[in-house]
């Protein structure tokens, strides 16, 4: 993951006051199981994740024990391809709303 692009996001996120949850090792929570990966899955609210690939983040899903949802409720942004700027933009849209 390039760091300015994850420092970028980062700041963005920070500066704009949304509430957010930031983790330091996806892949390290899915190979733990970490229950905590388990709660940000059973909610009701759409998610957002800034990570790498989507199908990377679906076999870290999987890997935990979670079914990753076949609908929209889920949308994985690519750090690794897309601009920070793309990545905080679409993580931070409706969040005037909220």
């Amino acid at each position: 993951m390039p760091a300015d692009v994850k420092d970028e996001v980062l700041n963005r996120l920070c500066d704009s006051g949304v509430s957010f949850e930031t983790v330091s090792d996806l892949c390290e929570m899915s190979a733990r199981k970490d229950p905590r990966l388990k709660q940000i899955f059973e909610g009701d609210a759409p998610i957002k994740i800034a990570a790498c690939y989507p199908r990377a983040v679906k076999w870290l899903c999987h890997n935990a024990g979670i079914t990753f949802p076949d609908d929209d409720s889920v949308e994985v942004l690519n750090m690794r391809e897309e601009t920070a700027e793309t990545i905080a933009d679409k993580l931070l849209e409706n969040s005037e709303e909220s």
